[in-house]
């Protein structure tokens, strides 16, 4: 029998590289995806993006499994209300099994990020972004982040707002808002303490080429650690059934 995770006392971020395609070395197991989600798939441009997207889905259904004790194929999700709206199009949630469990994904130039909680949890991971593209969206964040991104050195600067960037996304995911919200309403910048009440907003290593954050909702409830894990690209294909509760998967416990 598979052994099976207990839902985090703080949160569980759990981190997939894709390889190389040459370094591939097995056949993604596509059965476990519903129709919309291998519609989606097959709808992505390159096949690069589309073979991504498979494998973040079948990722966070393997993972997602390896909490509720159900069959991955066999999850189904569904939105819950957005705070902005009302409207059915805020976190995602789980329908089959019912869950108390919240889960946020991510997925970026070969890099796939999933963050699981008993409290909500958004996550996100970018490619670090050209300085156009941070010259640009720079324009549309808090007053105080804009300020601290200006005294950042020219050679580290779209590291910086990379880093920004992705802790602004996760919290708004978090949230269940996305960028239906105003990115300049909230402070996400280098002072902690001054971050949104009620969230924990951690930096996530994923390499020189990404930047990624996961920021959890404690919202008064005792926070508990915020675990890194490795998800092998191994157990997302076909005839695998990989141990995602081996405690050798934890790489690190992140600070906040």
């Amino acid at each position: 029998m598979t052994a099976k995770l207990a839902p985090p006392a703080g949160a569980d971020v759990w981190l997939l590289r894709q390889p190389k395609p040459d370094d591939i070395t097995g056949v993604l197991e596509m059965t476990e995806l519903d129709e919309n989600e291998l519609q989606r798939a097959r709808a992505c441009r390159r096949q690069s993006g589309g073979y991504l997207y498979a494998a973040a889905h079948i990722a966070l259904r393997r993972v997602l499994a390896t909490y509720v004790g159900e069959p991955a194929g066999s999850l189904e999700f569904g939105r819950g209300p957005c705070p902005c709206c009302d409207q059915q199009h805020g976190r995602p949630i789980l329908l089959r099994p019912l869950s108390d469990l919240h889960f946020s994904l991510s997925h970026s130039s070969g890099i796939v990020l999933i963050g699981v909680a008993s409290v909500p949890i958004g996550v996100d991971v970018e490619k670090v972004p050209t300085a156009e593209t941070a010259r640009v969206c720079t324009a549309a964040l808090h007053a105080d982040e804009r300020a601290e991104l200006a005294e950042v050195p020219e050679c580290a600067g779209t590291s910086a707002f990379g880093r920004l960037w992705t802790r602004k996304e996760a919290y708004l995911k978090g949230l269940g808002t996305g960028l239906g919200r105003d990115l300049s309403l909230d402070y996400l910048g280098w002072e902690s303490d001054r971050h949104p009440k009620g969230w924990s907003v951690v930096d996530v290593p994923a390499g020189p080429r990404h930047t990624a954050a996961a920021a959890i909702g404690y919202d008064g409830a005792p926070s508990g650690p915020v675990t890194l894990r490795w998800l092998p690209m191994e157990s997302l294909f076909s005839g695998t059934r990989a141990d995602l509760a081996n405690r050798d998967s934890v790489l690190a416990e992140l600070a906040a």
